[in-house]
């Protein structure tokens, strides 16, 4: 049986993943971007990419951490440049309820003392009392890993146009099926999205070599700091309730980078060679929804998870257009968007 046709629009994470996915599996796939030039207006070009599944238990809900591990070993499976070293978290001497709060609301880790740190992080020997490890979790750079997925795309034959905006009212028109992912531009087709806005810096330096993504709390400003290839690393990130996408501003700056320099006086003498801010798409509850209306799947509203859940809400649209197979946490179908017309059977 020939499936028919499938249009993703838009070429962040989401989009990306959704791509590979359904053409992995047979489907006639083609990808549709608005900006000429590959992840420009993608807010996932702004991502820390960690993937911590458990870290994350702290304040989403369970479903985020359940498809974060699914989505683990699915990145582990297809982008060699997955790194499954675990996550630290730590914190200072006067700020050691931080870290017996974070272990209250999380799971998946194992408390350690300073000798333990030393041995996971030696650059950090001596700095911090106790900790908590989350052997379990992972992470990636995101533009390579966009890059990958990207060349991972073309190579299994979808028809890719960049510079190709998605007229607000378009629909399919030779029975094939639109999945929509283009985060806020879907704003009139999904009204209660909101904008969080999310800084971070990039710096270099040789002085300090991190093995693992690194969570420092903070009652205030607490951070993390993610290692990339060269001497690179991430620190990040604000959480603001706002859609401007403009410059970061002095006041996160200072807190961003006071908090990697309470982590490492090293930091003090990294070069920042990059700032930015994107806008990531949320739904109230912070939980992404796959909303069906007519032959439109509206993938949408993965707030900071883009990377983190990208490739099983992907799995869940192929299971979806494929079976009829529906997980509830995630689904509102306000209209079948399959052809067939059997009851789709409801997922736990």
């Amino acid at each position: 049986m020939r499936h028919p046709p499938i249009t993703v629009v838009g070429a962040g994470i989401t989009g990306l993943w959704q791509a590979l996915t359904l053409a992995r599996r047979g489907h006639r796939v083609r990808l549709v971007e608005a900006s000429a030039t590959p992840f420009a207006a993608a807010a996932s070009s702004y991502a820390g990419a960690m993937l911590g599944p458990f870290c994350e238990t702290e304040v989403y809900a369970p479903v985020v951490t359940a498809l974060g591990v699914e989505s683990i070993g699915l990145w582990r499976a297809a982008f060699p440049g997955t790194v499954l070293n675990g996550t630290l978290v730590v914190a200072a001497g006067r700020d050691v309820r931080e870290l017996e709060h974070f272990a209250r609301l999380t799971e998946g880790h194992e408390r350690i003392g300073a000798e333990t740190i030393a041995v996971l992080e030696p650059d950090l020997a001596g700095r911090f009392a106790a900790g908590l490890v989350y052997a379990q979790e992972g992470h990636l750079e995101p533009l390579p890993a966009m890059q990958f997925l990207l060349q991972a795309i073309q190579e299994a034959g979808v028809e890719i146009a960049f510079a190709a905006p998605w007229p607000a009212q378009a629909v399919e028109t030779d029975g094939g099926i639109v999945v929509d992912c283009r985060g806020l531009a879907a704003r009139q087709q999904l009204p209660t999205l909101r904008g969080v806005r999310g800084e971070r810096l990039i710096v270099r330096t040789r002085e300090i070599s991190l093995q693992r993504p690194v969570r420092l709390l903070h009652p205030r400003y607490p951070v993390y700091v993610v290692p990339w290839t060269e001497g690179r690393y991430m620190i990040g990130a604000t959480l603001i309730e706002s859609e401007s996408p403009g410059p970061i501003a002095v006041r996160s700056a200072l807190e961003l980078l006071g908090a990697a320099y309470a982590l490492h006086p090293a930091f003090a003498e990294a070069e920042i060679l990059e700032t930015g801010a994107g806008v990531r798409p949320a739904f109230p509850d912070n939980v992404p929804r796959i909303v069906g209306r007519g032959r439109t799947l509206h993938v949408n509203g993965l707030y900071r998870h883009g990377f983190l859940m990208a490739p099983a809400l992907a799995a869940r649209v192929a299971d979806y257009l494929e079976t009829g197979a529906v997980d509830a946490r995630l689904f509102l179908l306000e209209q079948p968007a399959r052809s067939s017309g059997h009851t789709s059977p409801t997922r736990s």
